[in-house]
C-alpha cells in the first residue's frame, strides 16, 4: 500500500495543474453543497461568505439534510442530483460505492496543492483504500504540533451541571453512581422553576445517530470507541467481537430497564427525531444521555445564549463497578488524535470544475484563512498581545449566539472542509476554545464555579489521559460495504429490540426478549464479527510495515 501511495503521488505531480489558479481570474460561479446534517441558512449578507465570494468568486447555494439520511442520500443517487461539493454524513460510504465522487489524488501535488498535499501526505496509507483512491480529505483529526484535548469531543455519558451541583459535586464514575443520583435528583426535584417536568434519561435512535442507543457498552468495559465491535488491544492478536449479544451487555439494558419502569426514561425517547431531541435538550428538561458531544451541539449552544448554563451538560467516563463481575475496569474514553475518515466534502461526478473546488480548499487550508474561518477577523472578532490571540468575554460569548453565527461565521463550508486542528506554529491554538486564555477565563461565571467546586480548569480532567491510538485508528471507520446486507441485518435488529427489551413489564420478560434478541442477531453477528476480525488485521499489517 505505501509503494501503491508514493507512486500515485509520483504520478500526480506529473499532471498540470495550469488550472488550478486564484479564482479571482476566473468567472463567478455558484458552487452547490450538500450536507448531511440539519443546519440554519447562512445570512445573505454573511461577512465571511462575502469574503469567499469577493476573493474566489464563489458563492454557495447550500441544502441542509431535512428528513432521513440514508433515504435522502438514496433519492438524490436515483435521481443523479448530485451537488457540487456533497457531504454524506455517516453515510459518505455510500456515495463512494455508487461512484458518485471523485478521486482526489490526481489533483493533489506537492508542488500545486502543497496546504492540501502537507495536510494528508503522512496520513495517506490509512486514508486511501486499496486502489490508492482519496474520496473525502478528513473534515476533523488532523492535528498540527499538538493535540489540545480541552473536553471530550466524543462519546461520554452525559449529565446536566446542576445535578452534580445538587449533590455537592460527586465524583461520578460508575453506571450505578450515575442513575442513582438522576433518581435522587428527580426525587428531590421533579420539575424545573416553571413547572416542567425532568425526564432522567433520554435516548437517541433516530437513523444513524442510533449509536447512542448501541454504543455504549464498549466503554463501559473500558475502551475507545470501536464503533460496534470491542477488539483486544493488549493480547497482540487483536481479538474482535461484537458485543451486543454478550453477556457483558445485558446489565447495561437491564438498567436501562429499571430506568424505565421508575419512569426515569419517557417512552416517546424510542421513536424521537434527532430535531426533537435537539429541542428537548434546548429546553433543558433532559437531565441526562449517552451521546457525543459535536451531536448536540446546537441545543448546547442555544442553552448557553439563554443563559442556562446549569442546564449544559458535562461529560462522565463511566464504567461497569466491580459488582458486576468484570473486574476492575479501567476507563478509556478518550483516544489518540483520529482522522475523521470518509467523512467531509467530496466533489461529486457532476462538478463541472473540480480544479477549482480543489483551489478553493487548497486556499482555504492556508493559514491566513483558517485563521479568518476559525478565529474570525482581527480587531473585530479576537485581538492579538503580545503575539498571543486573544478574545474579550463578550467576542467569547457572542461565538455560542446562533443568531451571530449566522452572519458571522462560514459554519456550512468550515465544518464539511478540511481544516487546522492543534497549534499554530507560533503556540497560538487553531480553535479559539484550545486557547489556554480563553479557555478557562472567558467562560462563563458558572462553568468556571463549577470546575473549581472540583479543582479543574477543563471538563477533559473529569477523563484519563487519551490512550495511544490503535494501529488500525478507530474501527467504526472501516467501510461495511463488502457485507452491506448482514450489517444492516445486525443494526435493524438491535434497532427493533433493544427499545423493546428496555420497555420490558417485569424481570421475566425481561430475559426472555433478551435471550430472543441474542437468538436472532446472532447469525448476522458472526459475520460481522469474522469480518471485522479480518480488516482490523488489515489495517495492522499495514500499519506496522
Amino acid at each position: 500500500m505505501r509503494k501503491l501511495v508514493a507512486l500515485l503521488l509520483a504520478l500526480s505531480m506529473i499532471l498540470s495543474m495550469a488550472s488550478i489558479a486564484l479564482a479571482e481570474t476566473e468567472e463567478p460561479i455558484v458552487v452547490t453543497v450538500f450536507r448531511g446534517d440539519p443546519g440554519d441558512q447562512p445570512d445573505s449578507d454573511n461577512k465571511i461568505y462575502k469574503m469567499i465570494e469577493e476573493e474566489f468568486g464563489i458563492k454557495f447555494e447550500i441544502e441542509f439534510l431535512a428528513g432521513d439520511l440514508d433515504e435522502t442520500l438514496g433519492t438524490k443517487l436515483a435521481n443523479e442530483e448530485y451537488p457540487d461539493l456533497f457531504d454524506g454524513g455517516n453515510s459518505a460510504e455510500t456515495l463512494i460505492n455508487a461512484g458518485a465522487l471523485i478521486d482526489l489524488m490526481p489533483y493533489i501535488t506537492e508542488e500545486g496543492t502543497p496546504n492540501l498535499y502537507n495536510h494528508i501526505k503522512d496520513l495517506l496509507p490509512q486514508l486511501v483504500n486499496e486502489n490508492g483512491e482519496l474520496f473525502i480529505i478528513p473534515n476533523y483529526g488532523i492535528h498540527y504540533n499538538a493535540q489540545i484535548q480541552m473536553a471530550c469531543n466524543g462519546p461520554a455519558f452525559f449529565i446536566q451541571k446542576q445535578v452534580l451541583a445538587w449533590d455537592n459535586y460527586p465524583q461520578i464514575k460508575t453506571l450505578d453512581q450515575y442513575f442513582d443520583l438522576i433518581e435522587r435528583f428527580i426525587a428531590a426535584n421533579p420539575t424545573d422553576e416553571n413547572g416542567a417536568a425532568y425526564e432522567g434519561f433520554a435516548i437517541l435512535c433516530e437513523d444513524w445517530r442510533h449509536f447512542c442507543l448501541i454504543n455504549p457498552v464498549q466503554h463501559l468495559m473500558g475502551r475507545p470507541n470501536d464503533g460496534e465491535v470491542l477488539i483486544n488491544v493488549n493480547s497482540g492478536n487483536y481479538e474482535t467481537e461484537t458485543f451486543i449479544d454478550k453477556p457483558y451487555a445485558k446489565p447495561y439494558y437491564k438498567k436501562l430497564n429499571e430506568a424505565y419502569k421508575k419512569g426515569l426514561i419517557n417512552p416517546d425517547t424510542f421513536v424521537m427525531t434527532y430535531d426533537q431531541y435537539i429541542a428537548k435538550l434546548s429546553s433543558g428538561t433532559v437531565l441526562g444521555m449517552f451521546d457525543q458531544t459535536w451531536d448536540f451541539g446546537t441545543a448546547t449552544a442555544a442553552l448557553e445564549t439563554a443563559g442556562m448554563y446549569k442546564n449544559t451538560y458535562i461529560a462522565l467516563p463511566l464504567v461497569y463497578d466491580e459488582s458486576y463481575g468484570f473486574g476492575v475496569i479501567e476507563e478509556h474514553y478518550l483516544n489518540g488524535a483520529v482522522p475523521n475518515k470518509d467523512r467531509g466534502f467530496g466533489i461529486s461526478t457532476s462538478c463541472e470544475d473540480p480544479e477549482r473546488m480543489i483551489a478553493l480548499f487548497e486556499a482555504l487550508l492556508s493559514d491566513e484563512w483558517q485563521k479568518i474561518l476559525q478565529w474570525g477577523i482581527e480587531g473585530e472578532d479576537y485581538y492579538v498581545e503580545n503575539g498571543r490571540m486573544l478574545m474579550t468575554a463578550e467576542q467569547y460569548n457572542v461565538r455560542s449566539d446562533a443568531t451571530w453565527k449566522k452572519a458571522n461565521q462560514a459554519l456550512a463550508i468550515w465544518e464539511s472542509a478540511p481544516k487546522k486542528q492543534g497549534t499554530m506554529d507560533d503556540g497560538n491554538a487553531w480553535a479559539p476554545a484550545d486557547q489556554d486564555e480563553n479557555y478557562f477565563a472567558l467562560m462563563s461565571d458558572y462553568d468556571k464555579e463549577f470546575l473549581t467546586a472540583y479543582g479543574y480548569k477543563k471538563p477533559a480532567d473529569f477523563f484519563n489521559a487519551p490512550i495511544e491510538l490503535a494501529p488500525y485508528g478507530e474501527a467504526w471507520q472501516i467501510d461495511k460495504a463488502p457485507i452491506q446486507d448482514d450489517y444492516d441485518d445486525y443494526l435493524l435488529i438491535q434497532d427493533q429490540w433493544l427499545p423493546k427489551i428496555i420497555m420490558s413489564a417485569d424481570d421475566a420478560e425481561f430475559d426472555a426478549n433478551w435471550d430472543a434478541f441474542v437468538a436472532e442477531i446472532t447469525p448476522s453477528a458472526q459475520i460481522y464479527t469474522e469480518f471485522m476480525q479480518a480488516e482490523v488485521l488489515k489495517l495492522v499489517e499495514l500499519a506496522t510495515k
